[in-house]
């Protein structure tokens, strides 16, 4: 039941990080703005259940593998972010590509810090 719940869990937040980057196709940019996005979105999500649902329900292991490890890993890309930081990095935009470290790293972290504070 375990996989069955991360499985389905990950397909929508797959589902979910295909519909940004196809909401955002029209923005043509060297920055990396759908991974940036679905990465701070996930992080929000993410940052609520541990700071709030897992206080009310801490025993629903099914719905915490379902929403955390296969949501929120389905929906946040490490490995896209690292690629187009690369790329970013290979195409002489070095300056794009700290930004981007420093803005993805930066703002996820500060953001599950707030909710931390919220909670």
């Amino acid at each position: 039941m375990n996989f069955i719940a991360v499985f389905i869990g990950g397909g929508l937040g797959s589902i979910t990080r295909y519909g940004v980057s196809r909401l955002l196709s029209h923005y043509h940019s060297a920055f990396p703005l759908a991974t940036l996005i679905s990465n701070v979105l996930s992080s929000i999500i993410l940052a609520c259940l541990v700071f709030f649902f897992l206080k009310k329900m801490p025993d629903n292991k099914a719905f915490i593998l379902f929403a955390m490890t296969g949501f929120c890993g389905g929906f946040s890309t490490f490995s896209t972010f690292s690629l187009e930081t690369f790329e970013l990095i290979k195409s002489g935009n070095l300056g794009l590509a700290v930004i981007n470290v420093l803005i993805s790293v930066g703002i996820c972290v500060l953001l599950i810090y707030a909710v931390y504070k919220m909670s």
